[in-house]
């Protein structure tokens, strides 16, 4: 399967079998790692990182990656850039497609913008431009979270309730048009999508807990207020009892980093149940996957 070229900005942009194929290479990159198997499959290729937002594991995943695979990575920070000058997403495609062979961005402070500037950069870019977080996506953390997933539960995974909370408290409404989206892929691959306001609901019966909060649209402008609306939510917390309401052999995701004693307490996210560590190990061989196939 030749993916040379391609941009990796939205998961939906790529065929099931496409994205199959990432998970595939990203556990033979993790075999390899682990027997200590040079894999140099991007010798002297050069990666530009550019960052809107913080980060530890996005971070370290892509340097350590083109790192193993041979290559480089240029992190940049942008607002020591040109960027914060206002430099155009066509100028920054071009000319770093002339210095390099990818570049990936992570922009996902304000929403309706991030994905919006990531794609006007691919527009104008010769190589591949790679989506390390956006407002609407993150296709990084998707692929690890499907490898990790399948490793738990193995290749198929038809039947599996994956319960992704808040589940969301009122006042916490998810993005429309993400939503309409979300609904077509789940009918188009013969699932379910099912929105509850209410937690225990969500966890009843599930095979996969994934208890990750996010803040309220309408309070964007206001980190007061939005504050004051956590604040009313604080039994939203998945602790020992809420787990006991799902599969006796369910797993607790969190792409980290976890607000602990707010979105989970120690007992779960340290307890025998909790695949959080193993999901930031695969987003190393899922980016050096990434990488490797469209660079």
């Amino acid at each position: 399967m030749n993916l040379k070229g391609r941009d990796w900005i939205a998961t939906q942009d790529w065929a099931v079998e496409e994205i199959q194929h990432l998970v595939d290479r990203a556990g033979a990159l993790k075999k390899d790692f682990k027997a200590g198997r040079a894999h140099r499959l991007l010798p002297d290729k050069t990666i530009f990182l550019f960052f809107f937002d913080k980060s530890t594991r996005t971070r370290n995943s892509f340097e350590a990656g083109i790192t193993q695979l041979g290559g480089h990575a240029h992190f940049i920070e942008a607002s020591t850039s040109q960027i914060a000058h206002g430099e155009s997403p066509k100028d920054t495609g071009i000319i770093l497609s002339s210095y390099g062979h990818g570049i990936a961005v992570r922009h996902d402070l304000v929403p309706g913008e991030g994905n919006t500037y990531l794609r006007e950069v691919a527009t104008w870019a010769t190589v591949p431009v790679i989506n390390m977080q956006c407002d609407v996506d993150h296709p990084c953390q998707t692929l690890a979270d499907l490898m990790t997933i399948q490793e738990l539960f193995g290749r198929s995974l038809r039947g599996l309730k994956v319960a992704v909370t808040w589940a969301h408290p009122p006042g916490y409404e998810l993005m429309e048009d993400q939503v309409k989206l979300a609904r077509h892929y789940a009918a188009a691959a013969g699932s379910r999508l099912e929105i509850v306001d209410d937690m225990d609901a969500a966890f009843a019966d599930a095979d996969v807990v994934y208890p990750k909060s996010w803040g309220a649209l309408d309070c964007f402008d206001d980190p007061m207020a939005g504050l004051a609306r956590a604040a009313e939510h604080e039994d939203w917390i998945c602790d020992e009892r809420r787990l006991g309401l799902a599969r006796p052999n369910a797993w607790y995701m969190h792409c980290l980093p976890a607000d602990r004693g707010h979105e989970v307490t120690d007992a779960v996210i340290d307890g025998p149940q909790s695949a959080v560590y193993r999901q930031a190990e695969n987003r190393l061989h899922t980016c050096k996957a990434i990488m490797a196939e469209t660079m």
